[in-house]
């Protein structure tokens, strides 16, 4: 029941985000941010080493400016509260706001730690479509993918840091305000762990986004 809460909204928005995004990317081109699958490079746009001020922008954007990701953590929330989660804060309005206050804090962290890191280090941060053809292909682009990076030439390798970094570090602080005082060590572990599936599932939406797009229209003609 939670999974179908917070799934079925997921996919109708993600067929509206995946629109919007399209859009976008044939305005913006290096710029494209999209609320459920993040930052991405489309595959028939050159990937260029990005300016301190177009972090900057990309930051704010994916961290603030961009709607979609309060709805995102409102649904978190949602699941939050009804598996019960931290049943010390109540089931009322005020135990929501701390749960909704604590998922978008962990959220604000990671990509701000995500951004500095990378931003010092001069590696990327977007995802960049698969300039491949084929299910596997891709596949395997948006699984490595989530394990390293490029530096500034866009070409060589690097890993893929910053991201865990992040869920550590946002999984870590926000201990300092949850009840029972959780153990950091095993909050953070945790983070860094879920944060390889989570990276390679939203590597993957963000690959096969314009195909899901296409397949749900299709489907509804």
């Amino acid at each position: 029941m939670v999974c179908l809460l917070v799934l079925g909204p997921l996919t109708i928005c993600c067929q509206w985000c995946c629109a919007q995004n399209q859009k976008e990317s044939k305005k913006e081109g290096q710029i494209n941010v999209n609320w459920l699958y993040g930052s991405y490079v489309p595959k028939d746009v050159s990937l260029e080493s990005l300016s301190t001020q177009r972090r900057f922008e990309l930051y704010v954007r994916q961290t603030y400016t961009t709607w979609g990701i309060y709805i995102k953590t409102t649904l978190f929330a949602v699941s939050d509260q009804s598996r019960g989660i931290y049943p010390e804060w109540g089931q009322g309005f005020s135990g929501f706001a701390k749960r909704w206050g604590t998922r978008q804090g962990q959220f604000i962290v990671q990509n701000s730690v995500s951004s500095l890191g990378n931003g010092l280090f001069g590696w990327e941060p977007r995802y960049d479509r698969c300039r491949c053809s084929g299910l596997w292909p891709r596949t395997r682009h948006a699984m490595v993918r989530n394990f390293v990076t490029y530096d500034r030439t866009e070409k060589r390798l690097r890993p893929q840091l910053f991201p865990y970094l992040g869920a550590f570090a946002g999984s870590v602080i926000s201990t300092t305000w949850q009840p029972d005082t959780p153990r950091w060590q095993v909050k953070g572990y945790q983070a860094v762990i879920t944060q390889i599936p989570v990276g390679i599932g939203i590597n993957w939406l963000g690959e096969f986004a314009p195909e899901i797009v296409r397949v749900v229209r299709r489907s509804r003609k």
